[in-house]
């Protein structure tokens, strides 16, 4: 695993002023597209018809500011909480007792991903393979990262899966490092899916079709 960075622990937030940062893994894709824009808003002061390209160019870097963005967020009080923003997918029980909740995150959703509960994170566990569309069924052969997390209700198994347009799954934590419910723990650049492994006996609070927010909704029932 590379970029096994230590988390930054959040600056505090002032009542009712919600900060939104951008995200760590970020820059490989903002600085290139800002400086094409300066390039190009140059290039138009020398040739008119070069505003066109430089106002796509300058829409495309804001939607990327957009995709990009990681909001402060105040960790579910009880109980696991969700660790991606997006829809629901599925959910299915596992072979072993555990209940799979599947998140699926659409490029206008927030891509940094959020410890589910406090623990210790045990394993990173990254798989190589394919780019299928995070809805597809075929997704299950896709580039991986595995988080394993030992908690006080034991191990619960975060997975972060890569969609068509991902290129790169950035973890923000290394093995043995302590987390808090509702950390950052990684980014997927563009469209993807999480996956949350519940323990056996644990049932899920969440319903299929059900919109969620990483660190904030409830993931199981009491």
């Amino acid at each position: 695993m590379t970029e096994h960075d230590r988390q930054t622990p959040a600056p505090t937030r002032a009542p009712g002023r919600p900060q939104v940062g951008l995200a760590r893994g970020s820059a490989p894709w903002l600085l290139p597209a800002f400086a094409l824009v300066t390039a190009l808003v140059v290039a138009s002061f020398a040739l008119w018809w070069m505003a066109l390209p430089a106002a796509a160019a300058g829409a495309l870097a804001l939607a990327m500011v957009w995709f990009f963005r990681d909001p402060e967020r105040v960790a579910a009080g009880a109980g696991l909480a969700c660790a991606a923003d997006g829809v629901v997918q599925f959910i299915d029980a596992q072979p072993d007792g555990r209940t799979r909740v599947a998140v699926f995150m659409n490029p206008l959703n927030v891509h940094v991903n959020r410890a589910p509960l406090e623990g210790v994170v045990t394993r990173i566990e990254h798989r190589p393979g394919g780019f299928r569309p995070a809805f597809d069924k075929d997704s299950e052969r896709n580039e991986r990262v595995i988080w394993t997390f030992q908690t006080e209700i034991g191990e619960i198994e975060v997975v972060q899966i890569a969609g068509a347009m991902v290129r790169r799954i950035v973890p923000y934590l290394a093995e043995g490092q302590q987390v808090e419910k509702g950390q950052r723990i990684g980014l997927i650049r563009f469209g993807s899916r999480v996956d949350v492994y519940l323990p056996a006996g644990i049932a899920p609070a969440v319903e299929v079709g059900q919109k969620v927010r990483a660190g904030e909704t409830r993931l199981d029932r009491d």
